[in-house]
């Protein structure tokens, strides 16, 4: 495999092949139902067994990776919650008291939690894969948040731990995160990516009041203009991410290099998508968007990916928490696939007959 320009250790990123496409249809089209009575079920089926190469696509050891870090912007006053916050909820994490740890179970996926750079320290704790690139990044309000080098050991420890469940048989994986002021990162990396105005990508994130939001645009919009020569994606990566972010960005090439079947969370993770895909944009046909964030700006980044994504339940908790309850319907796509009768198989006439 070609490694990726500047990026050592990640490799590009192939094109699904198309060869079984018309086979899969067929096989789709001929099972014991209406043409296209499946709905997004159909499309869902088609796309994992082109990612697979297979007619008989599966749901292996489905996993969730959730990566936590802090964020210099904190300091700035653009979340109401503390700074150890991120820390508390790993530890809430590792406990199973979380969000993520309860949709996890209901949905049949394992869980991993990595420390990408979390300020407060930590104790040696049972599950948790502590791999931090730093104590937290940098304030990128008045520099940036990390440099290149940190960036790309971020992206290459991401990568890692993707190849790591792939070794272990994982065939479809999820990136979640946890980090106080990381929608600040993320309404920055959209705004330089997608070419869009920086008040049309910040949100509410954790629950600002009006004050809050407005103090928060004004930050963003000048840090925006502080690092107006931010431009090309490890530039902007390095300004504007976090550690969870830039992890998830070499996860996301990895997972795709390895044919994985890609469940994207949400304004987050879709904006670490955004610097992966600007790095390989053939990483997108891996992807299944998993819902719509209820956080402003995600529906803007779905849009620029062309995404419809399967589920809109209003949720903008992060955590991987929409990716997770995505799981099922992979689960329901493929046993249609692969446990439906066709027409011939089950003596039903078809329609043409």
């Amino acid at each position: 495999m070609t490694s990726l320009p500047g990026l050592p250790g990640l490799t590009e990123v192939e094109p699904l092949d198309q060869t079984l496409r018309a086979e899969l249809q067929h096989i789709i089209d001929t099972k014991t139902k209406p043409p296209g009575s499946l709905g997004r079920l159909e499309t869902l089926a088609r796309q994992m067994g082109l990612i697979q190469r297979t007619t008989r696509p599966t749901v292996e050891r489905p996993t969730m990776i959730v990566f936590a870090g802090d964020h210099g912007i904190a300091q700035e006053g653009v979340s109401p919650y503390p700074q150890a916050v991120t820390a508390q909820m790993v530890a809430n994490f590792l406990t199973g008291g979380a969000a993520i740890n309860a949709l996890s179970r209901v949905s049949g996926v394992e869980l991993e939690v990595v420390n990408s750079g979390i300020a407060t320290p930590l104790p040696s704790t049972e599950g948790l894969i502590d791999i931090p690139v730093a104590a937290g990044t940098r304030n990128f309000a008045h520099e940036p948040a990390m440099t290149h080098e940190q960036a790309l050991a971020a992206m290459q420890a991401g990568a890692t731990r993707v190849r790591h469940h792939a070794a272990l048989g994982t065939n479809v994986i999820g990136f979640g995160e946890m980090g106080i002021a990381n929608t600040s990162s993320a309404a920055c990396l959209m705004s330089r990516l997608c070419g869009v105005p920086i008040d049309e990508c910040v949100g509410r994130g954790t629950g600002l009041d009006n004050a809050g939001l407005a103090k928060k645009r004004n930050v963003l919009a000048s840090a925006v203009a502080h690092h107006a020569a931010s431009s090309d994606p490890l530039n902007v990566l390095a300004t504007f991410g976090g550690f969870e972010i830039a992890m998830m960005v070499g996860a996301y090439l990895a997972a795709a290099q390895a044919h994985m079947t890609i469940l994207v969370d949400g304004f987050i993770a879709t904006s670490a998508l955004l610097v992966a895909d600007a790095f390989a944009p053939n990483v997108r046909e891996y992807c299944v968007f998993a819902h719509a964030s209820n956080e402003a700006g995600h529906r803007r980044m779905l849009d620029h990916f062309g995404a419809l994504p399967l589920l809109s339940l209003d949720m903008r908790l992060g955590e991987g928490t929409g990716a997770v309850l995505a799981v099922p319907l992979l689960r329901a796509a493929v046993a249609f696939v692969n446990e439906m009768a066709s027409f011939e198989s089950a003596g039903v006439a078809n329609r043409d007959a």
